[in-house]
């Protein structure tokens, strides 16, 4: 019997679509979603018989496992409770998109030991587990609504190609699915890139949309310094916490990208493109540091979401940061460590920014044996 075929284009309301499909879900049928890598084909993980007919589809075999589509980072943890920063970081920069990242999911409280044994075996035959929030709204409201996490693969059989929209889609499985959502081409038409991350470094296991390269830089710790204007303290800060990184690796500041580092800085109020101030400027250059080609720039929610570790001048501005993006509390922190303030040189002397420049650089040579950490 062929699929029940909805064109989500041509949708009066995308929510009858999902629900369509989480009803499907539910009944224990499989369903093709779009993502924007390539066509899926999906079950519900709690469902041990929808996975066994969907590994049967795809003809897995010898313990190749199947990968899960979760909602989010967070959700992640209940997985892979003991996840590494490196995954974290990784998940953080790439989630919602094409990529999945393969990590041990061995620890005694991962909600793995709660799915149903077959599925355990379809998705985790060897104590690592493939997570991915896929970046398609029809899938993370999909994802939104079902009870536990999906088992999500590509619409293809094994050793055919990837169905890049609905119609190859059909043509390679149609006839073991009970519905298919078609939204057109896929985005990127290719799979994700498949991660393997360990502590300390990752291999990618199958090339995909994201490239070694980017996962590399994605990959790198970011230190983030917030001030206001981003003309003069935060600027400062970012140029001598990148001496002092570079100085404690033994490189160049232009070669901390390339040793894992990248550190910027931004302002609760900046305009984009300004210039640092005169004053900050001057000083840095007494201790060998360029300001003179800074540009401004204003914190933005990619910054905030990216950053290890956002370092501010004031409580204000970690008030600023808290209130607008919640979840990055635990990254955010007042640069001086007895809780007081760095003083705001703007409108002052020379002197001023002189002792401004030396507080913050006090406060970062005590941190940066942390920061490489």
């Amino acid at each position: 019997m062929p699929p029940a075929v909805i064109d989500v284009r041509k949708a009066d309301d995308v929510r009858d679509v999902v629900h369509r499909a989480v009803q499907a879900l539910a009944e224990g049928k499989l369903v093709v979603v779009p993502t924007e890598t390539v066509y899926g084909v999906a079950a519900l993980a709690l469902d041990e018989q929808a996975v066994a007919r969907l590994s049967a589809v795809k003809d897995r075999r010898g313990g190749h496992p199947l990968p899960i589509a979760v909602r989010s980072g967070e959700e992640a943890l209940d997985y892979a409770p003991d996840m590494s920063p490196l995954f974290r970081r990784l998940a953080r920069r790439c989630w919602p998109g094409p990529v999945t990242l393969v990590v041990d999911n061995s620890h005694p409280e991962s909600l793995i030991t709660r799915l149903p044994r077959g599925v355990r075996q379809a998705v985790s035959p060897h104590q690592t587990i493939g997570l991915r929030v896929p970046g398609h709204d029809i899938v993370l409201d999909i994802l939104q609504m079902v009870a536990g996490p999906l088992v999500l693969t590509s619409a293809n059989r094994r050793g055919q190609p990837e169905a890049k929209d609905a119609q190859e889609a059909i043509a390679a499985i149609g006839d073991d699915v009970a519905l298919v959502l078609d939204d057109g081409p896929s985005r990127f038409g290719q799979p994700s890139s498949v991660v393997r991350v360990r502590q300390m470094d990752f291999e990618v296991l199958r090339s995909g949309v994201v490239s070694e390269q980017t996962l590399k830089r994605l990959a790198s710790v970011m230190i983030l310094f917030v001030c206001t204007g981003n003309t003069c303290r935060s600027p400062m800060a970012e140029h001598l916490a990148r001496d002092l990184l570079a100085k404690r690796l033994g490189c160049s500041p232009d070669e901390l990208e390339d040793r894992g580092f990248v550190v910027r800085s931004a302002g609760v109020s900046a305009g984009m493109g300004g210039r640092a101030s005169t004053e900050a400027t001057e000083v840095m250059a007494q201790w060998g540091l360029d300001l003179a080609r800074h540009e401004t720039h204003p914190l933005t929610e990619p910054l905030v979401r990216h950053a290890d570790m956002i370092f501010t001048m004031t409580q204000l501005h970690r008030q600023t940061i808290v209130g607008q993006w919640p979840a990055a509390a635990d990254r955010t922190h007042l640069l001086c460590r007895d809780g007081s303030d760095v003083s705001d040189p703007i409108g002052g002397s020379r002197d001023r920014y002189e002792h401004c420049a030396a507080q913050i650089r006090g406060e970062l040579e005590a941190r940066v044996g942390k920061l490489i950490v």
